[in-house]
């Protein structure tokens, strides 16, 4: 797989000790972190469909990377669960998980046992069950060892076809729906019946944040970490392919660079945050566990519960002082996305 960087990230102009206003701030965060990412995963996952026409085998090493950066791509986006996202289902379309009731395999095999045709029709697959499809539907088929052995080679092939052709048509639609028309809802807030103001759109930009961080928090650490007593370490997110902690430090490489773009210089709000996210993720860094198992041992719990603890941190310091810094109204529900 690449490094751990923004492939996406454009240079983050910091803000002046000036105050910037906010629909400055919204069209800044639009145009450096939303359309670009967005903009690489259609790009990317253009690549995986591509490459799945070609080379469906899930041991192909080619796939296998292809599949590892079109997801390192919705990592990075992921946050930004409103507008586009919500439409026509696309998020749970792309990102099942978690999958507390295993749905994901057991979709899985209903269609390959069943030789179901909707892989023959883009139109029909986008029919099936959310469970088998997206990112964590194509992890089971390319590392799960009995998914990969059920059924035939031929239709699972055509499965891994009809999974990646899925998800590159939704990046594509969420590509398109941001570039011809929710930027221009965002930037133009208070001319239009989306967004009635610039403090709504920037709401929801902190709402998306927000949601990014406690998502990292409750589930991303939260899951594998379960108790001191009762550690979990097999409900780590996309622990088959050894992505775990990779998902921690995208995540908070993404919602740095998030950050850094709407954080005024002024009292010091954007130096404690830019210092609050080196700090959680060098510990990110720092941990040579892939996929959690350390939190079976007590060293290795309170190392990653470290790393969350530091993630927190991160959160308090948004509702502490990014968002009054902001001037965004009082009742601001970082769980309202908007």
């Amino acid at each position: 797989m690449r490094p751990l960087i923004l492939s996406f990230c454009l240079a983050v102009l910091p803000l002046s000790g000036t105050a910037q206003s906010q629909p400055e701030v919204v069209a800044r965060v639009v145009d450096q972190h939303v359309l670009p990412g967005f903009a690489a995963l259609e790009s990317e996952t253009a690549v995986l469909a591509d490459l799945a026409i070609r080379d469906c085998n899930p041991f192909s090493s080619a796939l296998r990377r292809a599949y590892g950066t079109a997801f390192d791509a919705w990592i990075r986006v992921s946050h930004l669960a409103f507008g586009p996202l919500e439409d026509e289902n696309r998020l749970f379309a792309l990102s099942f998980w978690p999958d507390e009731r295993g749905m994901t395999p057991r979709s899985l095999e209903r269609l390959i046992l069943a030789n179901d045709f909707a892989v023959e029709s883009q139109q029909e697959f986008a029919t099936v069950s959310v469970a088998a499809r997206g990112f964590y539907a194509l992890e089971f088929l390319l590392y799960d060892q009995r998914i990969i052995s059920t059924g035939s080679d031929e239709y699972r092939c055509a499965l891994v076809q009809a999974v990646t052709r899925d998800i590159h048509q939704t990046a594509q639609e969420l590509d398109l729906a941001w570039r011809t028309g929710f930027a221009d809802l965002m930037r133009n807030a208070g001319d239009n019946d989306r967004f009635h103001s610039a403090d709504e759109a920037l709401r929801t930009l902190l709402g998306g944040l927000n949601h990014g961080l406690e998502y990292t928090i409750d589930l991303r650490l939260g899951r594998p970490l379960g108790t001191f007593e009762a550690p979990r370490p097999l409900t780590a997110e996309a622990r088959r392919s050894g992505r775990s902690l990779r998902h921690v430090l995208l995540a908070l490489q993404s919602l740095d660079q998030m950050t850094a773009l709407m954080a005024p210089d002024k009292d010091g709000v954007a130096e404690r945050l830019a210092a609050l996210f080196a700090s959680a993720i060098t510990r990110a860094q720092l941990l040579d566990d892939p996929v959690f198992v350390s939190v079976t041992e007590p060293e290795g719990h309170l190392r990653i519960e470290d790393l969350q603890r530091r993630v927190s941190d991160i959160h308090d310091a948004v509702q502490a002082d990014l968002i009054p810094a902001l001037g965004v109204g009082a009742g601001f529900n970082a769980l309202d996305g908007d």
